[in-house]
């Protein structure tokens, strides 16, 4: 059987599995009725509980935060279980080292690590007798040329996207992921993107949200980071879910010792979006839309 992750940056992935299996099951049961007519007892919470490292360091802050939690068996009334007992380090290629303290929920905060492009970041976690680790390189920040929103027309709804244009740099691939947050919610993962097509050239980037209304008066806010591979091929794996493909499994994880999550080092930016008229013509960029 394979184990759900509950947590909330995997809640997506979580709530299709857990439809997935219970469909897989309840149909097995049903071939199974119909061909032998017997009872089959089935034990969701069988499945061994397997640690949870969330970890997405940028340059925005220097206050950091990584989550360390433990899946929980399905059908279970919380997402996950809070690992209190951790011990978190993070050491930079500069030889400086960094402990973080745990605040409560799994959560663990350092609140004075400015983070440098450049450097190998490595994270250890300590949880019992067991040992996890990954390691990043802090990629340096492709900056943008031009921001704005754009409208489109999606299946007859009308959609507002941020939208980004900017040149990729040539010779060298480049990894970009977009979170979103709308009118001061929380940031939720939006899209990544990777320059294998379009290496070098000019690009342009639309962040979606389909899950929010926009009004006249709504505010985006997005951050863009330009991360690693390993963590790119994590989120795609995230974002390539949905009820059109087979059941998926986890996203896999740069975090080692069969920990699942991730851990990511990013250069980072933080763009401001006010939806100011909500007639902008389609495909153009509204002057008024405010950056840093």
């Amino acid at each position: 059987m394979h184990f759900l992750v509950r947590s909330p940056q995997l809640l997506g992935i979580l709530n299709f599995k857990n439809m997935r299996l219970v469909h897989y099951i309840l149909l097995s049961l049903a071939l199974l009725s119909v061909s032998c007519e017997e009872l089959i007892d089935v034990d969701l919470n069988d499945a061994n509980p397997r640690y949870v490292i969330e970890a997405q360091l940028t340059d925005i802050s220097p206050i950091q935060h990584i989550r360390v939690s433990e899946t929980v068996p399905f059908g279970a009334t919380v997402n996950s279980k809070p690992v209190e007992g951790a011990t978190v380090l993070i050491m930079d290629s500069f030889a400086g080292y960094y402990t973080l303290r745990h605040i409560g929920n799994g959560i663990y905060e350092e609140r004075n690590m400015k983070l440098v492009p450049g450097r190998t970041y490595r994270l250890y976690v300590e949880i019992g007798d067991q040992y996890f680790h990954a390691e990043q390189i802090m990629q340096p920040y492709v900056e943008i040329d031009s921001v704005g929103i754009v409208k489109e027309r999606i299946l007859n709804e009308d959609y507002y996207l941020p939208t980004f244009k900017f040149g990729d740099p040539q010779g060298a691939p480049n990894y970009y992921k977009y979170d979103m947050s709308v009118n001061g919610g929380d940031f939720k993962f939006a899209l990544v993107f990777n320059d294998k097509f379009n290496d070098g050239l000019y690009v342009t980037h639309q962040v979606t949200d389909f899950d929010n209304e926009v009004k006249a008066g709504d505010v985006f806010t997005v951050r863009r980071h330009c991360i690693n591979k390993s963590v790119y091929q994590y989120w795609n794996e995230f974002q390539s879910t949905n009820p059109g493909t087979a059941a998926p499994g986890n996203p896999t994880s740069n975090i080692s010792n069969g920990a699942l999550g991730y851990f990511s080092v990013s250069s980072s930016k933080e763009y401001e979006f006010h939806i100011l008229d909500l007639d902008l013509i389609d495909h153009s960029f509204d002057s008024t839309i405010t950056t840093p």
